[in-house]
């Protein structure tokens, strides 16, 4: 799918990438929200959500890091791109006590966080350059999309397939 290219279909793509992911959500069976998955380290359907909504606040974070002239650490202080799964292991474990509603009001309100950043952008904010602080040349928009959108669909497809495993 190719990315947004304007605020306009920013808002509109992780809109319905979030609507299908909240859909999904609400058919997870309760016997399988907490169910480990020994091929992906150990991380259950409600880690994957607790993991989407913590990097939407990762995304926010660079960003005002970015815009105030602060060096970036990105995905997070202490880590490189190479050691997500030590990342991520660690965030499974500081997630740990979080439950399957809580984890799924944590995403609603980091995506509400996340539509409100993009409504406060214009198409220049968003796709003008590179966001301050990213490190490469993707754009603000493209960022927000990663963290957003994107990350919503590939949850979405994680639990459609676990879903159809333990079945």
């Amino acid at each position: 799918m190719p990315a947004a290219k304007d605020r306009a279909a920013l808002r509109a793509v992780t809109e319905k990438e979030f609507a299908k992911l909240e859909a999904l959500l609400d058919r997870v069976p309760e016997a399988a929200r907490l169910v480990p998955d020994a091929g992906a380290d150990g991380a259950s359907l409600k880690d994957i959500v607790g993991h989407r909504a913590h990097w939407i606040g990762l995304f926010l974070d660079w960003y005002a890091q970015g815009q105030a002239g602060e060096a970036v650490e990105i995905p997070a202080p202490g880590y490189k791109w190479n050691a997500l799964k030590r990342f991520n292991a660690d965030l499974r474990a500081a997630q740990a006590d979080l439950g399957w509603q809580a984890a799924r009001d944590l995403l609603r309100r980091n995506h509400a966080r996340l539509m409100e950043f993009i409504d406060r952008h214009d198409d220049a904010s968003l796709y003008g350059g590179p966001m301050a602080g990213g490190g490469n040349a993707w754009t603000t928009g493209r960022w927000a999309e990663a963290a957003g959108a994107s990350h919503y669909r590939s949850a979405a497809k994680y639990i459609r397939t676990r879903l159809r495993a333990l079945s």
